[in-house]
């Protein structure tokens, strides 16, 4: 199978173009892929719809710099303190710029992209019924099927899935465990396929376990080998979350002012990611990583 291997400023390069919808954050608040995030403003990407139930600071440091155009998702901010000031200031002032919302509930954007997935063009709930969603959101649609009333999610098919993985082999076949959010969902919905990998392992060992791979390979784009992508956020079994990289954050972002400092200071002036983990700094990443081991009973797959 062809190796898919490539740094991460050509995966971003390669298979992210400007108005593309790419969903980023499909764990919920684990595996963030920041790196790439960062990545996509040093490349100036623009008008992208970005895509995820919760996204933590990822999608208002995208906002702020200017790469949004639209954002389809349950909440943007930060999980430790609130709403995201950039987001805040798109949606209240126009500033930089004002973007389109697309209000969902975490249900709702996991069934839209099941959808999407499964080549449907809507799942229907009843969990919406007496929802202001249904008010904010003119794609979602209430009808009735014999006599019952169901709201009806359309698909949602995106352009890009950028996801983090703990492991993966060159090929693209990839592990992933702990929460799973809608990943694996998000990744069959979309048409192309950027991973993130805390390790490029051989394929035996990815084969050795072939319940715990999030897609077929055949299906990945690129595969990017990017140690500590996830930073601020966590990885299961690699390092926890940086609470106070968060509040600090959302102090440093009040004002605009604020937000363009701290955006140089960690993307901007950065050239690649690994230049963003020096300047976080070894002693601080050393703090996060995890210490005990926690490992899941053995399995035994023979068939014979």
């Amino acid at each position: 199978m062809e190796e898919k291997v490539q740094s991460l400023d050509e995966a971003i390069k390669d298979h992210v173009k400007n108005g593309d919808s790419v969903v980023m954050g499909a764990c919920l608040e684990p595996m963030i892929p920041f790196a790439a995030a960062h990545e996509l403003v040093r490349q100036q990407k623009e008008k992208l719809n970005v895509i995820a139930p919760i996204s933590d600071i990822l999608f208002d440091m995208l906002i702020g710099a200017g790469a949004v155009q639209k954002v389809t998702a349950a909440w943007a901010g930060n999980v430790s303190a609130g709403l995201g000031h950039n987001y805040r200031r798109s949606v209240e002032k126009g500033v930089p710029f004002p973007i389109e919302i697309e209000d969902h509930s975490n249900f709702s954007i996991g069934l839209a992209l099941l959808a999407g997935a499964m080549g449907v063009p809507f799942l229907p709930t009843r969990s919406l019924l007496g929802t202001n969603l249904l008010d904010s959101n003119p794609h979602l649609q209430t009808q009735e099927y014999e006599g019952e009333k169901l709201v009806f999610v359309p698909a949602i098919t995106p352009d890009v899935a950028i996801l983090g993985v703990q492991r993966a082999d060159k090929e693209g076949n990839a592990h992933l465990w702990g929460n799973l959010g809608i990943a694996q969902d998000a990744a069959m919905a979309s048409k192309k396929i950027i991973l993130l990998a805390e390790e490029i392992v051989e394929s035996h060992e990815i084969d050795s376990d072939p319940n715990r791979i999030l897609v077929p390979g055949f299906k990945v784009s690129s595969v990017v080998s990017c140690p500590g992508f996830a930073h601020p956020s966590p990885v299961q079994g690699y390092y926890r979350r940086d609470h106070e990289f968060f509040h600090s954050y959302h102090k440093e972002t009040k004002t605009r002012e604020g937000y363009l400092s701290w955006l140089d200071q960690y993307v901007l002036g950065m050239n690649s990611h690994k230049e963003y983990l020096q300047k976080v700094g070894r002693e601080r990443l050393e703090n996060l990583q995890i210490k005990e081991e926690k490992l899941a009973a053995p399995v035994n797959y023979s068939a014979e």
